[in-house]
């Protein structure tokens, strides 16, 4: 069986390493010159970790385990404790934090080389299994389609589906170099200033602030100059052309299903998600573990109604989440509920706020065939 991954990034490496790993020949389309992903970090939490363990990938010292935080106001003061030992006791694994290029390396080093072709603009996407890059036409027994929020196989497959919509809020990130900066999240009026340890003493940082689309960040550094301690080092460590800048969108509204014919879509093309939550990668990496114990399980018909049944319901809960999430987090801009959001989070302690987001990462993956041991001469 052939398959064919439109789109190199976190979910079509995924899923090209759990197809090969249940026995499929892999193609994978990534239409940039090579593989990578931006200069930034991501979180791997729980549900997201068990998965990467199903589909055999040791992220080994990159992964970095995150400890001891908490959540700030802007002038450092603390609101509440976040006890790393706590959550990963309640979780099972601890919160965990990658740079995006080991992650992508660790993903693409799993899948054979053969298997990855750059520089490859897909054109058109049939129901049929059949894809075209340029003049070339390829034929595949499943399609899936990874290319991203602004998916064009989505578009082609829903055509009258409304276009992801604005979330509200601008997101600037960047990596800096400040080893021994400890894990954070800090609030003011419709903004939040995320830190977030990575291996070596990089440290990833990022902020999302309510904006209209298209703000642009001359004046990042000066904005948050009166923040604590280590914000304005962060900022000052990273250089300007280093730090991007993306609109927050989403899919506002949800894919009535997530296949069509021998088509089957996955992360970001099927369930683009605002940030607030840190699971829009990760439920791409669960996407490619269901997708692979489904073809490997069943007839290809079955095998996608499965793949549907399974991560619609699971995934379109999780992007309501990160929105209500947003709502009640970031973009809350309202003096008095963020007065009254503060006293409320004052009152708990470590051990209740290690226990957010269970119902997410509490997930566990299907088990995927095992590799089969190598013959002994």
């Amino acid at each position: 069986m052939h398959a064919i991954v439109v789109g190199g990034g976190i979910g079509g490496l995924a899923a090209a390493l759990g197809l090969h790993r249940v026995g499929w020949t892999v193609t994978v389309l990534e239409k940039a010159p090579e593989f990578g992903d931006v200069g930034a970090g991501i979180s791997l939490w729980p549900n997201a970790l068990r998965a990467l363990d199903e589909l055999g990938v040791d992220l080994g010292e990159r992964l970095a385990p995150q400890r001891d935080g908490g959540f700030r106001d802007r002038r450092g003061r603390r609101i509440t404790r976040f006890d790393g030992a706590e959550f990963a006791r309640r979780h099972g694994r601890s919160l965990g934090a990658i740079h995006r290029r080991d992650l992508v390396a660790a993903l693409r080093d799993a899948v054979p080389a053969g298997s990855l072709r750059t520089g490859a603009e897909v054109t058109e996407v049939r129901e049929d299994g059949t894809v075209r890059v340029g003049s070339e036409e390829l034929r595949a027994d499943l399609v899936v389609a990874a290319d991203g929020i602004h998916s064009r196989v989505r578009h082609a497959l829903f055509p009258d589906h409304p276009e992801p919509v604005y979330s509200g809020s601008t997101a600037f990130r960047g990596v800096a170099h400040l080893p021994g900066t400890p894990l954070s999240t800090s609030f003011d009026r419709g903004t939040e200033v995320g830190v977030l340890p990575l291996s070596g003493g990089d440290v990833y940082w990022w902020l999302s602030t309510l904006a209209k689309p298209g703000t642009g960040k001359a004046d990042l550094e000066p904005a948050f100059a009166n923040w604590h301690d280590p914000i304005p080092a962060l900022m000052a460590a990273t250089p300007p052309e280093a730090v991007l800048h993306h609109d927050l969108y989403y899919l506002g509204t949800p894919l009535p299903g997530y296949t069509r014919g021998r088509i089957a879509l996955l992360g970001d093309a099927a369930h683009a998600m605002p940030p607030f939550l840190g699971q829009g990668g990760c439920q791409a990496i669960e996407d490619a573990v269901v997708l692979a114990h489904a073809v490997s399980t069943q007839d290809m018909e079955n095998a996608l109604e499965r793949y549907d049944r399974t991560r619609r319901p699971r995934s379109q809960r999780v992007v309501r989440e990160s929105v209500r999430m947003g709502k009640l987090g970031p973009q809350l801009a309202n003096p008095v509920a963020t007065a009254l959001r503060t006293a409320v989070l004052k009152c708990l302690p470590g051990t209740v706020t290690a226990r957010v987001g269970a119902g997410i990462t509490g997930w566990t993956p299907p088990r995927l065939p095992r590799p089969a041991p190598p013959r002994t001469p």
